[in-house]
């Protein structure tokens, strides 16, 4: 559940701090006053696409933070692990929208992506804003309604992996096709380039080291002279340093014998010896192997040019050429064995085309299953809504195809069009008189309707639904009085279950709050700022009563409050 929302700087909001509570809560305000301006900016926090018109005038950033209590999530717990973000009883989801066009987004102070943000908010709470309830007038949404209600994430998620298999197979075969012609007229180019190249055989790193073994044989009579002018110098002359040293160690013997000062001295004398002979002994190895090879220097150079023209050719690095090669040695080998694999492709299509159709029936017979299910369920559910003779079908249909030449699957030996969801074309039909049959929701369902059939749904989906926090906004669209009353109803038995936040104009829902916010709109200066306080009793009731009666209450609206409350 949500315990806090804070909005700063959000369109008309400066700053606002509301503490929510179990149950129901239910906020009310004047058209304009801000009441969805709550509800978008909480759709900023869970995900929603972001612009910087939503800054307030004279702010810098528009700032939206929300306090969940997310004890015991386990889903929300391992996302957070996931992202090696530490797990609390309290969960702090913060967005930023800067003028400056930076969205940042954070989860207990932690810097996090905005699909991480959205992840995490689509297992907390179910925002369904204005006008969603339309939603049930696109048949596409249909499939996704009983999916919903369904308990066969697997079953959706092995269809959806072996579809992707299927798709990207498909792709991959369309593609090669689509190049047949220009792998043909490539192959002998091809075929030159790779032969040009692996006479060569350039390999990784090797320019550098040719260069360096370069650099030592142009410089090796150099190399020879100074090598022997050191080492003569060092040990082999009739003056060498060594020799000198020698003595002078003999010289510092003498006199730590009369004063033990000079111990350490000697101590470091000997170390200077042993270094100095360490060093001859490397000079003079070093000299013993000098060889003038000029062969070898013609074959260094004949190799860094070889290298060189390579470069010029195919990219301008070894590596960039080792790639260049690869490359063009799959498409060589795939022109080869173009058939071939033409061939291999197809099987796999096959073999894959027949997987998606058994994943795809046995997806569609949970989903039928379900569909009985729901029917009687929505059905009773809009009885208690006010549509009490409501007929509710959920039509579950397929297309086959004529021809193996279009996109398909294959169930029982037939060919079908499937999408990613499946091979079921689901569409809600209903009737909400006696005696006429059903007919395609979307043809027939008037605005106050389709709101109470959207709740329906949703109070049905809650009984399955892990998500704590449900969020309307309008839900009441289109509908008043008794029937008014019975939404207000539903929704206090789904408050029962879950946290609820909803907007409302009705008085039969908000007399029934456990928790009541009224927005309202003043003028600060030259600004207008909308503005949020929770009621107590006597403040919801004048707040109800207002509902009745508009902006004069009267006594009569005050007694009427106090019955829908039940005061």
């Amino acid at each position: 559940m949500i315990k806090s929302l804070e909005v700063k700087d959000y369109a008309l909001i400066e700053h606002v701090n509301v503490e929510f509570g179990n149950g129901l809560n239910i906020i009310t305000g004047e058209t304009g006053a801000g009441k969805s301006i709550l509800i978008d900016a909480m759709g900023l926090l869970l995900g929603d696409r972001a612009s910087t018109e939503v800054v307030r005038k004279g702010a810098s950033k528009s700032i939206v933070e929300g306090i969940f209590n997310v004890e015991g999530n386990k889903k929300v717990k391992a996302i957070l692990e996931e992202n090696e973000i530490e797990f609390l009883s309290e969960l702090i989801m913060r967005r930023e929208i800067s003028l400056k066009g930076s969205n940042r987004c954070f989860l207990n102070d932690t810097p996090v992506s905005l699909n991480q943000i959205k992840e995490v908010g689509n297992l907390l709470v179910d925002l369904h804003g204005q006008h969603e309830h339309q939603s049930l007038l696109r048949t596409e949404t249909h499939i996704e309604f009983l999916d919903e209600y369904g308990n066969y994430d697997a079953d959706i998620q092995n269809y959806k992996s072996i579809y992707s298999d299927l798709s990207k197979m498909t792709g991959e075969l369309k593609t090669l096709r689509e190049k047949e012609s220009s792998l043909k007229e490539k192959e002998d180019i091809y075929s030159y380039q790779i032969k040009e190249i692996d006479s060569v055989s350039p390999i990784e790193g090797e320019e550098a080291k040719l260069i360096e073994e370069l650099n030592i044989l142009e410089n090796s009579e150099k190399l020879l002279e100074l090598t022997s002018s050191v080492y003569e110098k060092l040990y082999e002359s009739e003056n060498s340093i060594y020799d000198s040293l020698v003595k002078i160690k003999v010289e510092i013997e003498d006199l730590t014998k009369i004063d033990k000062a000079f111990t350490e001295n000697n101590s470091e004398c000997e170390t200077a010896l042993a270094l100095l002979n360490d060093i001859s002994e490397f000079i003079r190895n070093y000299n013993s192997k000098i060889e003038l090879e000029p062969e070898s220097l013609g074959t260094i150079r004949e190799r860094l040019g070889s290298l060189s023209l390579l470069k010029k050719k195919y990219g301008g690095s070894i590596s960039s050429i080792l790639e260049f090669r690869k490359r063009i040695g799959n498409e060589f080998d795939l022109a080869s064995h173009f058939t071939e694999r033409i061939l291999e492709l197809e099987e796999q299509i096959k073999k894959l085309r027949n997987e998606c159709g058994f994943a795809a029936e046995k997806l569609s017979k949970k989903r039928k299953t379900v569909a009985e299910k729901i029917q009687k369920e929505v059905a009773d559910a809009l009885s208690g809504l006010g549509i009490s003779n409501a007929l509710f079908k959920v039509r579950i249909n397929h297309s086959a195809i004529e021809t193996t030449n279009d996109d398909h699957i294959i169930i029982n030996g037939k060919p079908f069009k499937y999408t990613s969801t499946g091979y079921d074309e689901v569409e809600f039909y209903i009737s909400t008189n006696i005696g006429e049959d059903p007919k395609p929701l979307s043809r027939v369902a008037s605005g106050g309707e389709v709101s109470r059939i959207m709740l329906a749904l949703k109070t049905i989906l809650a009984k399955n639904d892990k998500l704590p926090l449900l969020i309307f906004d309008e839900i009441d669209t289109g509908v008043s009085g008794r029937v008014a009353q019975k939404v207000g109803q539903s929704l206090k038995s789904l408050a029962a279950l879950h946290q609820i936040i909803s907007i409302t104009h009705l008085p039969q829902i908000a007399g029934l709050a456990d928790h009541h916010f009224a927005v309202s709109k003043s003028s600060k200066g030259e600004r207008v700022v909308s503005s949020i306080k929770q009621l107590d009793k006597e403040g919801r009731i004048k707040e109800v009563a207002k509902l009745i009666s508009g902006e004069e209450i009267t006594e009569a609206s005050l007694t009427g409050a106090k019955e829908l409350m039940g005061f």
